[in-house]
């Protein structure tokens, strides 16, 4: 079991606080600007001052694992346009590019839909059948 820190004897604290003292007033010290001195506009970057690279070589990009150069090859070919393709060629697999994706879209909440569907079929069917009140 740790026993408690004695706190520091005042003494201590005093000599300290001393210490600090003296160094804060003596002269010549860098002391920081107050709120109330002027600026100088050099000293202050701006987000439009253009900084001029310090790197003497042109960067490289890093080169692509081979694993991923077909798929990059693909991603190139599609974001290419290709000077032989027809308006009407784009326009019809833009379309079936939509409708793919509409397909997926309903593929993917026809599960719920159909959920739905039942519950409410049941409910009906369980209020037509009830019986009558008196």
């Amino acid at each position: 079991m740790e026993t408690p820190k004695q706190p520091p004897k005042p003494a201590h604290l005093l000599d300290d606080l001393e210490s600090i003292r003296a160094l804060l007033d003596q002269p010549g010290s860098n002391e920081p600007p107050l709120l109330t001195d002027p600026l100088e506009a050099d000293g202050i970057p701006l987000l439009s001052d253009i900084i001029e690279p310090a790197l003497s070589a042109p960067l490289q990009p890093a080169p692509e694992p081979p694993l991923l150069q077909p798929l990059v090859d693909t991603v190139r070919n599609r974001l290419e346009p290709d000077a032989s393709a027809e308006p009407a060629d784009l326009d019809a697999e833009l379309r079936a590019t939509a409708q793919a994706i509409l397909q997926d879209v309903i593929d993917d909440f026809v599960p719920q839909i159909e959920a739905e569907l039942k519950r409410r079929l049941e409910a009906h069917m369980a209020h037509l059948l009830a019986p009558p009140k008196r």
